[in-house]
């Protein structure tokens, strides 16, 4: 398993003004470019982008590390990829 790395995310992508469904495809873009175990910085709208972004993430089996309050209202979330898939 990866771990983010100590200084901070591994990749940071800003979503905020964009509207639900089309900030979580962005950002689900972004994990897909991330190795598992690897950290995305979310930055979203408050409100219903800042449930749904982190509600679809656990949906997908990634986990969500923190939901917390950034600037100009906007909602910071940590996303850490699932780990691979394993073949079988």
């Amino acid at each position: 398993m990866c771990a983010a790395s100590p200084g901070g995310p591994d990749a940071t992508i800003v979503v905020t003004g964009e509207e639900c469904p089309l900030n979580y495809v962005r950002v689900k873009l972004r994990l897909e470019q991330l190795a598992p175990g690897q950290v995305l910085e979310a930055f979203v709208d408050a409100g219903a982008a800042a449930r749904n972004v982190p509600r679809s993430a656990r949906e997908e089996g990634h986990e969500v590390l923190s939901e917390e309050p950034a600037e100009g209202g906007s909602v910071r979330v940590l996303i850490q990829k699932r780990e691979a898939d394993r073949v079988t």
